[in-house]
């Protein structure tokens, strides 16, 4: 019995080591191979391709009001580059002088608004209190261009953010944008300065509310990161009865001409002259936008299709 073990044993150790075969792939595809320059391009980088490209809230047929527009660069690109045609910009600054004092080159950019050239000419500017159109006044330290184009886009002074005039506040705009709401000052108390945006927030979600349309959205957009993110503006909006459409990331890049406007004015050196080297366009930014709950309730579809092409909107409604 031993012997018999022992051959048997000898004889497994002298069979020839047989790999099996690997399974082939469906199809008969090699595990290795490379798709071919005449294929489509995968998922991945389809929505890789959405991801860079920008979302501009609004269309160019909107009626659109920008809030506290700083040196005018945001308006005047989507006039001249997005085709917008009934833009109404407004600042917070009384006159053209206090204006053109704070942002040197704004005056093209007013070009660009008012469809003329050369001066600027007379200023529209509209109190802050709780009159309609009669309130509207015309600063006449300019003297009036003899070159005009017609156009619907116009250039509002003194409207504060906070305190909506009546003649703004009426239900006839699709789309009201605030871009880096702040209060301005240098103070380095964090938990004042969160508090002070935060009521400029509130009561501009309240003058906005009344000056949109059924339907229409409000654009707010906000660096990313602290102080920002402590100001909760999802919160603030939903006590304002708005609630999150979606958000994305802001792309200065989509407003040639654009330059981030600093709400104490232009950036200076030591010395004295413009051009300080701070360029807020390049800092990673997000906008939001909101409409009414009702109105977010009847787009619900809408946003769930959106989420599923994989693009860099943020569609989670009031998750707050």
């Amino acid at each position: 019995m031993a012997n018999a073990k022992r051959r048997k044993l000898q004889r497994q150790h002298q069979r020839p080591n047989v790999q099996r075969p690997k399974p082939a792939l469906r199809g008969g595809a090699r595990r290795d191979a490379t798709p071919s320059k005449g294929q489509p391009p995968s998922r991945k980088k389809q929505q890789q391709r959405r991801l860079e490209e920008p979302v501009i809230p609004f269309r160019p047929e909107d009626k659109i009001l920008l809030i506290g527009e700083g040196d005018l660069s945001f308006a005047a690109s989507i006039i001249r580059h997005h085709g917008c045609v009934d833009v109404t910009a407004t600042v917070l600054e009384q006159h053209h002088h206090e204006l053109a004092e704070k942002y040197p080159s704004v005056d093209d950019n007013i070009s660009v608004i008012t469809g003329r050239t050369g001066r600027t000419g007379p200023s529209t500017r509209q109190d802050g209190g709780d009159g309609d159109d009669d309130d509207e006044k015309h600063d006449e330290e300019e003297a009036p261009t003899t070159t005009t184009t017609t156009t619907t886009n116009r250039l509002l002074y003194g409207i504060d953010a906070t305190k909506l005039p009546a003649s703004l506040a009426r239900p006839v705009y699709s789309a009201v944008v605030f871009n880096f709401p702040h209060v301005g000052g240098k103070s380095t108390d964090v938990n004042r300065q969160v508090r002070h945006n935060q009521e400029l927030l509130v009561s501009f979600f309240r003058g906005a509310t009344r000056a949109l349309r059924p339907g229409g959205t409000i654009v707010v957009t906000l660096f990313e990161g602290e102080p920002y993110t402590l100001w909760n503006i999802r919160d603030l909006a939903r006590h304002s009865g708005l609630q999150v459409d979606r958000s994305f990331r802001f792309q200065a890049a989509a407003y040639p001409g654009y330059k981030h406007a600093r709400t104490l004015g232009a950036v200076r050196t030591r010395n004295g002259d413009l051009g300080g080297g701070w360029k807020g366009e390049e800092r990673t930014a997000r906008s939001y936008v909101f409409r009414r709950r009702g109105d977010v309730a009847a787009q619900t579809g809408t946003r769930k299709r959106r989420g599923r092409d994989g693009d860099d909107s943020d569609s989670s409604g009031d998750d707050g």
